[in-house]
């Protein structure tokens, strides 16, 4: 942008005349995809055309750019060259690009052109640059985004609660403070508001502000009374004016307040109560009920005498102002009326009172009942005796005096009634009586018993006097789980915060001593919970059963008494297996060496294979994925076996994957390498190579001078290692001077030694021994090698002639020997015979010690430090004469060199 500025700083000033600004508005609508065409620059700019007429010369293309990327451009994409404005990928949302828009102004079709913006539009200002200089222009784009419906009206709130006076007229209008909210403008905003249900009640009305808000009221349409309906619930739903319109919904709950329109009501307007003449004090006579329909204090019923009732029976007779009780107050005498008239008044606040009357007739009685008087020594209210459990036995309770009004008769008493209760004479006193318990008594067997002291005279008149003993509960229980040994089980791998059981304990008690508490025990592990309020016991992370497959562990459940106390319980949880676990090899590489010529069926080795799975899922069976022609591996014990017997020199190593499968559905699996080394045995002499033939013969010329080279003896062995290290050396002469040839026992070169003469003329056999270096015994070959020292050859019939006779050849016979020679000195065989002799013996030792296999790979190692220096040659004693047609070899393909 700075380059762009400073490139046309100049022109500006240079051409100001030339250069214009101008401003271009489109419309359209939100939440248009990417591409749609907003407006052409070019076209609506007219640049595409200068006059209709053809310029003089080539004009330089147009360019138009955006002067700055700002919050509009994210929006467009800008054609360079074209000056083709389209959306891009970029939504516009124009609820949440112009928030505070309160209007949009809305034009024909989907981009079009307007000669000017609406003032309450949402609008999108860009800057474009229109190079080159020639066309250099400042072009202001104002978009106006159209709104579109793509918004629902939705309540703030999804309860809204209005009250309404019972006493409310029609038409009162109470406004929803809760109305609902729509992003969208105009038509598509909030139009309207209705009920789901208006009771035939209820209708709600609009009112619009200056601003244009739009407020929801509710009308009553019909009367009301809380004594007949307190709630109405309804949906209301607000509506805007799309197409098709979207609504929203609340829950609309109208509560009928009340008010005092209700006053106190009697069923009855009078009844008759009949009471005798000896009655004792506080005896109940009767008790008035009104009822007010009003709620809270409108309900409130105070109870009063009239001013009619006369003062002498408002002194016999007390009336509670609060319950509209009457219990006799005053002791009835023979001059007190046998007639009484007790009119009251029910009274409600600013309501004109209710009245009801009761006759209460005295009937005269000749003889008086006994007197049970009581003096109470447990607590005690109202009549009933309240005792916690667990008191000792004999506790007393109360004491009861029994006495005859008139003193003329013996009065006797007796408790009536169930319980661990004991009524007896109190001694020394007369007419005394202790009421006590008889046993513990337990809140949880009963709670309430009801007994009656029983009293009456030898003229047979009876008064009970009903005692009520109520049984105040103790903490005297823990809770008790409903099993004491909670198994559960779960599969390993399982989700976070599992769900494993739901303890469950119960307390006989009542309250709060009653109520459980569950806790885990310290020795349960730290990732399982248990909910304190609800026993629900859960696992905070996955268990893994070959980490640790049961838990056992206490959990606790404790009450709220005072001092608590609880039980325990045992939980045993185990983990149930899941094949998550492919079979494990203990290496991933195994390497075996056998010996060649190992017998069929034979132990290879053994393939150990583990897999941390249980039962089925930690089976595991073996199988040779290559090569199970040859080999074969036991599936239980893992015993790799070869079905034939391996040579080393058809196949010196075998290379097979193990597959290891476990019995889980789906089965995992893994494999390994299998390295078999066969390891060498003597089991191949040398193989001659040259001389192809015993019966091949060579010139030599009498002119050869000594120490040169005449021929070679050349071998191969199968074998490798010492068993491949070969010999040569001559077992046996004949000729006319035969020791004029040597051969040398490490590369199998024949050389002259001599100058040959004029009688040495003639044909010369060597027999060559080839041996190895095996053990435990080396394995050797021989060849006949002809030599026909002549300066022509002029008879080849002859010589091939004497070729075919037998030769007699006398066997050198020596003792096996070693000679060592060094390249850089020649040594005599004879002069080293007490060393080859002492090597021999230590070798043979070393032999009995070490196992072959071992030395096998001894040898291997350091075969190259010892043919660098020693020039060995082994000569083995042969018997007399030989058949050589019998020695005669043929060449073979070679395997190992």
């Amino acid at each position: 942008h700075l380059l762009l500025f400073l490139l046309f700083v100049g022109p500006f000033n240079c051409f100001a005349s030339y250069s214009r600004a101008t401003e271009l508005f489109y419309s359209l609508n939100e939440g248009l995809p990417a591409g749609v065409l907003i407006g052409s620059l070019a076209r609506d700019l007219r640049l595409s055309t200068a006059g209709g007429q053809r310029p003089a010369a080539p004009q330089p293309p147009l360019s138009f750019t955006l002067a700055s990327r700002g919050l509009g451009g994210q929006y467009v994409q800008l054609d360079n060259r074209s000056g083709e404005l389209h959306t891009s990928a970029v939504e516009i949302d124009r609820e949440a690009l112009c928030m505070e828009s309160s209007g949009a102004t809305v034009f024909g079709g989907a981009a079009a052109v307007s000669s000017s913006p609406s003032s309450e539009s949402c609008l999108l200002l860009l800057d474009v640059l229109v190079l080159p200089q020639e066309y250099f222009r400042l072009v202001k784009v104002k978009i106006a985004i159209r709104d579109v419906n793509d918004n629902a009206p939705h309540f703030p709130v999804p309860h809204i609660r209005l009250s309404v006076p019972e006493n409310a007229p029609v038409n009162t209008r109470l406004a929803i403070e809760h109305p609902a909210l729509d992003p969208d403008v105009g038509t598509n905003g909030v139009q309207t508001y209705r009920l789901q249900d208006n009771y035939g009640v209820f209708t709600l009305d609009v009112e619009e502000n200056e601003s244009g808000e739009r407020t929801p009221y509710l009308i009553v349409m019909g009367s009301l009374d809380r004594e007949t309906r307190e709630e109405y619930v309804t949906v209301i739903i607000a509506e805007d004016g799309g197409t098709p319109p979207l609504v929203g919904s609340a829950t609309l709950t109208i509560g009928i307040s009340d008010i005092n329109d209700n006053c106190p009501q009697f069923s009855d307007s009078q009844f008759n109560v009949t009471l005798y003449g000896n009655s004792s004090l506080g005896t109940h006579v009767a008790t008035v009920h009104a009822v007010d329909m009003d709620l809270g204090s409108n309900a409130q019923i105070t109870y009063s005498y009239s001013q009619k009732v006369p003062q002498p029976s408002r002194d016999l007779f007390h009336l509670d102002e609060s319950t509209g009780t009457i219990t006799l107050s005053s002791k009835v005498d023979g001059d007190t009326p046998r007639l009484h008239r007790l009119i009251i008044l029910g009274n409600g606040p600013g309501c004109i009172p209710a009245v009801i009357t009761v006759l209460v007739t005295i009937i005269k009685v000749m003889m008086r009942p006994p007197e049970v008087v009581p003096r109470f020594i447990a607590n005690e209210a109202e009549g009933v005796v309240y005792l916690k459990e667990l008191e000792p036995i004999n506790t007393p309770i109360a004491f009861f005096t029994i006495k005859d009004p008139d003193e003329k008769y013996k009065v006797n008493c007796y408790l009536d009634g169930d319980g661990p209760f004991r009524l007896s004479p109190y001694k020394p006193y007369n007419n005394e009586y202790l009421l006590e318990t008889t046993k513990p008594l337990d809140y949880e067997t009963q709670q309430l018993y009801e007994i009656s002291v029983v009293a009456w005279n030898s003229e047979g008149f009876h008064v009970n006097r009903i005692i009520k003993v109520q049984v105040l509960d103790d903490n005297d229980n823990s809770p008790v789980f409903s099993q004491q040994l909670i198994e559960l089980s779960i599969e390993e791998n399982n989700v976070p915060n599992a769900f494993l059981t739901k303890l469950h304990a119960t307390d006989a008690d009542s309250g709060e001593r009653g109520q459980v508490s569950y806790f885990l025990g310290p020795d349960a592990p730290s990732y399982f919970s248990l909910h304190k309020a609800t026993g629900v016991l859960t696992v905070s992370t996955q268990l893994d059963r070959e980490e640790k497959e049961k838990y056992r562990y206490t959990v606790k459940a404790v009450d709220s008494g005072f001092p608590p106390r609880e039980s325990i319980a045992t939980v045993t949880i185990t983990v149930l297996d899941k094949n998550d676990n492919s079979p494990r090899f203990i290496n991933k590489d195994f390497s075996f060496f056998v010996p060649e010529n190992f017998p069929g069926f034979g132990e290879i080795g053994v393939i150990s294979v583990t897999d941390a799975d249980a039962g089925q899922n930690g089976w595991v069976a073996l199988s040779v994925l290559n090569g199970s022609d040859i080999f074969v591996i036991d599936t239980g014990k893992g015993v790799l076996r070869a079905k034939v017997s391996l040579d080393r020199e058809q196949q010196s190593s075998y290379v097979l994957w193990i597959e290891a499968v476990d019995g889980g559905d789906p089965a995992l699996s893994s494999t390994a390498k299998i390295t078999i080394l066969l390891l060498d045995i003597n089991d191949n002499p040398p193989l001659v190579l040259f001389p192809q033939s015993n019966m091949s013969y060579l010139l030599v010329l009498p002119s050869t001078l000594p120490g040169s080279p005449i021929t070679e003896v050349y071998a191969v062995d199968k074998d490798t290692g010492m068993n491949a290290v070969i010999a040569y050396s001559i077992i046996g002469r004949r000729g006319p001077r035969p020791e004029s040839f040597r051969i040398d026992p490490k590369t199998g070169n024949i050389t002259l030694e001599e100058s040959l003469m004029q009688n040495d003329y003639g044909l010369y056999r060597l027999l060559v021994k080839v041996s190895d270096h095996g053990y435990p015994e080396p394995l050797h070959s021989t060849v006949m090698v002809n030599l026909f020292v002549n300066d022509t050859v002029s008879n080849e019939s002859y010589i091939e002639s004497l070729l075919r006779k037998e030769p007699d050849i006398s066997i050198e016979e020596k003792q096996p020997q070693i000679s060592i020679e060094p390249a850089h000195k020649k040594m005599e065989s004879a002069s080293c015979m007490p060393t080859l002799v002492a090597l021999s013996i230590i070798s043979l030792g070393s032999i009995a010690l070490v196992t072959g296999m071992g030395i096998y790979i001894c040898l291997r190692k350091e075969k190259k430090h010892h043919r660098a220096d020693e020039n060995m040659e082994v000569q083995m004693p042969l018997n007399g004469r030989l058949n050589l047609h019998m020695l005669e070899k043929k060449p073979m393909e070679i395997s190992n060199i």
